[in-house]
């Protein structure tokens, strides 16, 4: 998971709607506000009998049933690996036999990098094994590993300030965490601000909200011109405690070991289904979750549970016999770790329909008990997106804040398709992070049903609609 910021404002008057197909006279809406208010507030009913089956009746725990069924059979999902390959194919085949429409796979081409075996030790001023984890795309050391005395920084300020004392050295990141969006610069830049000053290594302190000795992964970017050295997260507790050795002027000495590698490219897939659209079927409202993950713990959470939420919105859907007017599509994407890569390829492939996509959702930040919708789109939307939402006043979850892209459907969102995402804890999201204890012991149920429910309801009402969500 991967969080980048964009804003899109609109200016318009909320009774000039401007996009769609249904109703329009020279690109602009016949409709008063207050009409679509009452076509929104027209859906209560069904509102409540999807909340009704997702929390209270007989579809309660099936997402969570599925994904822990999917994770304990096939464990971590991996670019490039036997196992994500594995899920995508049992996924083909769970969207087939419940009868969805229109399920296929769409290739595309994946990084494959594998992180080998990886060790840190401390020989100096004590004998201490480190914690690491190999960050995505880093190269390994050679076969003897690299030893080499450290150099503890807080910042990238502080680096350049010590660029002198850096050359030869394993550098140390110990980043203070602020929020993800802002600390995350560091795994992804640090190799390269690090060898720029002549760093045999680097080691960056994991970007999480707590830890319990956890390194976190991710990936990490080199840049063209820059020499490639070798980068891996530690624990908050050891980049703490080597921060505290080096301002007592200790000598710092690491043995660090990887044999990471990256291979060629290789085939996967995006994974769709779809319930198609009953009167403008060419339209679609796009709900979605990544398939694949980090190598570590089971990517329950990151974005094993984005994924089932979405599927479970068809399934809700259907369990109730509903049809909305647009097509309701369900992706699940592959390589998303990598920086979007499945989605990119998906939007390259299908971005010549972009003016009849209504909607992008992506779930991938926890299925946690929801607070609200993330939404980016014209003011126009946003108003008619509270409207759906007041629709989930039954779960006391209404809210529609700021911020809606996702690493998948930010494609769209800067072409100008309105985008949402799902929000909830993300303090408690970055304590399992990209880690091993990311595991179906993160996940709960009862939170799982409402997150599909608030899902299953926006996506429906807004496929339903007589007209697409306006654009900017």
């Amino acid at each position: 998971m991967k969080l980048l910021i964009f804003a899109f404002f609109g200016g318009a008057h909320l009774l000039s709607l401007c996009s769609g197909k249904a109703i329009y006279k020279n690109g602009i809406s016949k409709r008063t506000f207050q009409e679509i208010k009452e076509e929104i507030a027209s859906y209560g009913d069904v509102a409540k009998a999807i909340i009704n089956l997702a929390v209270y009746g007989k579809a309660q725990n099936r997402s969570y049933e599925r994904l822990a069924l999917l994770v304990d059979t096939v464990g971590p999902r991996l670019s490039g690996s036997k196992n994500l390959e594995k899920a995508i194919q049992i996924m083909y085949q769970n969207l087939q036999q419940e009868g969805l429409e229109n399920v296929h796979l769409e290739p595309v081409r994946i990084p494959h990098w594998e992180r080998g075996e990886e060790s840190a030790v401390m020989l100096e001023p004590r004998i201490h094994k480190i914690a690491i984890l190999g960050l995505g795309s880093s190269i390994g050391t050679p076969p003897e590993g690299i030893t080499a005395e450290v150099l503890v920084v807080t910042s990238f300020d502080e680096l350049q300030r010590r660029a002198s004392e850096a050359r030869g050295k394993i550098v140390v990141y110990n980043q203070p965490y602020i929020n993800y969006s802002r600390t995350v610069q560091y795994r992804t830049q640090g190799a390269v601000e690090a060898a720029k000053v002549g760093a045999v290594a680097s080691l960056i302190r994991s970007v999480a909200s707590l830890s319990i000795y956890s390194p976190h992964t991710g990936i990490q970017e080199y840049q063209d011109g820059v020499p490639k050295i070798p980068t891996a997260c530690i624990t908050v507790e050891d980049a703490e405690m080597m921060s505290r050795m080096a301002s007592r002027g200790i000598r710092i000495v690491i043995q660090l070991k990887m044999g990471a590698k990256t291979y060629p490219d290789t085939d996967s897939f995006n994974t769709v289904a779809e319930i198609t659209g009953s009167k403008y079927p060419e339209q679609v409202v796009l709900v979605s979750g990544h398939l694949d993950s980090w190598d570590v713990g089971q990517g329950a959470m990151d974005d094993g549970g984005g994924a089932f939420i979405s599927w479970e919105a068809l399934s809700l859907i259907k369990d109730l016999g509903l049809r909305p007017k647009r097509t309701l599509r369900l992706v699940l994407w592959t390589a998303e770790e990598q920086g979007g890569v499945g989605a990119f390829q998906y939007y390259q492939l299908h971005k010549v329909n972009i003016s009849n996509y209504s909607l992008v959702m992506e779930s991938d930040t926890g299925t946690f008990l929801p607070t609200g919708l993330q939404f980016t789109g014209s003011e126009k939307a946003r108003a008619i997106m509270e409207e759906v939402m007041s629709l989930l006043q039954p779960l006391n979850i209404t809210q529609v804040l700021s911020h809606g892209e996702g690493t998948d459907i930010n494609f769209w969102i800067q072409a100008g398709v309105p985008g949402a995402s799902l929000l909830d804890d993300l303090y408690k999201y970055f304590f399992f992070h990209h880690s091993h204890g990311d595991t179906m012991t993160v996940m709960d149920p009862k939170q799982m049903n409402v997150a599909a429910a608030v899902w299953a309801v926006v996506s429906y009402v807004v496929a339903d609609m007589e007209e697409m969500l306006p654009r900017s």
